[in-house]
């Protein structure tokens, strides 16, 4: 065993950057199109991130690299871009709004919001069930319902506007 070879990359240290860098952004923004709710619970960059992190590692843990600093290198890369994306994102609420998906509008008044339901694939019944989750039997029971980010529907019922004088709350 080439005990030097494991912590030496076997690749330049410059092209390793620039492969984490380019998978990364490149995923991001594909995973920003596709739409947030295929994502299930957890945010789309957090699936992201954990998937890169897994492949990135197992270079290092299966030996299909050469050395153990080709899969760290690439995992600091990706969760530098996951932080530095994250830190913008804080920092400046214009970035916000494109890197990271704000809730979308499902039900307004009792009333489904098409557009939303078309953008993210989502039927009618789909609404439904998501609706029957929260107990509510009919749309019209809703006065606000929106698509989250990290995929799950938050609602405020038409009784709960009436309670707090119509300021919006998630429940």
């Amino acid at each position: 065993m080439d005990w030097q070879g494991i912590f030496r990359p076997s690749a330049p240290i410059l092209e390793l950057v620039v492969r984490g860098t380019v998978t990364y952004l490149l995923l991001f923004l594909l995973m920003r199109v596709v739409g947030r709710r295929e994502s299930g619970g957890i945010g789309l960059t957090d699936v992201l991130v954990v998937v890169l992190v897994a492949n990135a590692a197992t270079v290092g843990l299966t030996g299909d690299g050469e050395s153990l600093a080709d899969g760290f290198l690439l995992v600091l890369v990706i969760l530098f871009w996951s932080v530095v994306i994250d830190a913008l994102s804080y920092r400046f609420p214009g970035l916000f709004r494109v890197l990271k998906a704000g809730p979308r509008p499902l039900i307004s008044d009792g009333a489904l919001n098409r557009q939303t339901m078309r953008r993210e694939f989502m039927t009618h019944d789909e609404v439904m069930s998501q609706l029957r989750v929260h107990g509510i039997k009919d749309p019209s029971e809703v006065h606000r319902a929106y698509l989250e980010t990290n995929g799950s529907i938050s609602i405020i019922t038409q009784e709960e506007a009436r309670q707090s004088g119509g300021n919006e709350a998630s429940s």
